[in-house]
């Protein structure tokens, strides 16, 4: 177990980081029409962010809309549209113009689990979007409370097949709960769901032996894993982290056929040329790929993950099945 010294920022501190990192200004070179490709957009844009301000995907869409603006010398900015687990700010972009100057920047869930999840959405996101690029990542992990005494997943399985145990998650039909019950399904245990309004709360009650596990973000547990407060079991990702390259993946830990983590992606209305689409992918691609911004990303938990739109697509349409196969096989509703 890596020593107590330095602990690692909380949750809120890597938000509030985050944020003031977006709000410096952006050293980009002076616009020029020669910076971005044929088809780029050549008039305003506004990034919509289903969410309010302050977290990933908002600050990835203020530093993105800073480089656009600094490149294409046009006017770029977010709006935070936010309400409806996010389904208000996807149904706006829906409606706009299919010129590239409307985009949506989204984490997973909200684009592969509210399909499933929630009934009569006005939107069908394989025939209402065009995917445009992964953006950034960020991996999961699950973790136990000090006092449930197990050190490893196969510890936590036999002690589950003997007794009950209980998980935490950030809420009904989160991407973290259906990770947990897909965890449940291949590991052939039936782990007990506590279902909070956020995770810092989860992750609280698992440090104060209130409940006995949580999959959470990593960059939200560190702080207690380098404590000793908590016990890392597992990445739900599909390879180690090296902020803890001593915790292994469920693969590793004999459970296979999980791969959940958390990310962020762009997308366009349908209709968007594909040389628009592939020139807003070709400047997304080069501004997160500027080493001062990967890193400052990577300090923080996230990791630039670039996928082009077929790729994506296929990300997508993946993890939408996935999560619908768990919500119908367990049941789950909205809330």
């Amino acid at each position: 177990m890596p020593p107590v010294t330095p602990v690692a920022p909380s949750r809120r501190t890597v938000l509030a980081s985050l944020a003031a990192a977006a709000a410096l200004p952006w050293t980009a070179p002076i616009a020029s029409a020669a910076m971005v490709p044929p088809g780029f957009p050549q008039r305003s844009m506004t990034l919509v962010v289903p969410f309010s301000a302050g977290g990933p995907v908002d600050v990835l869409g203020r530093l993105l809309a800073e480089a656009f603006q600094a490149r294409s010398g046009q006017v770029a900015l977010v709006e935070n549209r936010t309400g409806g687990a996010g389904n208000i700010g996807i149904d706006m972009v829906r409606k706009a113009p299919p010129d590239g100057g409307t985009l949506l920047l989204i984490p997973a869930g909200n684009l592969t689990i509210n399909p499933t999840l929630m009934a009569n959405l006005p939107f069908h996101v394989e025939q209402d979007f065009a995917p445009v690029t992964l953006l950034a990542s960020a991996p999961n992990i699950i973790v136990a409370a000090p006092g449930l005494g197990v050190r490893t997943i196969a510890e936590l399985i036999a002690k589950a097949k003997a007794e009950r145990i209980s998980y935490g998650s950030p809420g009904v039909g989160s991407q973290l709960h259906l990770a947990m019950e897909l965890f449940n399904d291949k590991a052939g245990v039936a782990l007990a769901h506590v279902p909070y309004r956020g995770s810092s709360q989860a992750l609280t009650d698992v440090i104060g032996n209130h409940i006995g596990l949580v999959a959470t973000n990593l960059t939200a547990a560190l702080p207690a894993i380098r404590a000793n407060s908590i016990v890392p079991l597992a990445m739900t990702t599909a390879s180690r982290s090296p902020l803890v390259p001593e915790v292994p993946t469920l693969a590793e830990a004999g459970v296979d056929g999980i791969d959940v983590t958390s990310w962020y992606g762009m997308l366009a209305p349908k209709a968007i040329p594909a040389e628009t689409r592939d020139a807003i992918a070709a400047v997304t691609g080069d501004v997160l790929r500027m080493p001062d911004l990967a890193d400052k990303l990577a300090a923080q938990g996230l990791t630039v993950t670039l996928e082009g739109p077929d790729v994506f697509a296929a990300r997508i349409r993946r993890e939408t099945a996935v999560w619908a196969e768990v919500i119908k096989a367990h049941r789950i509703a909205s809330q």
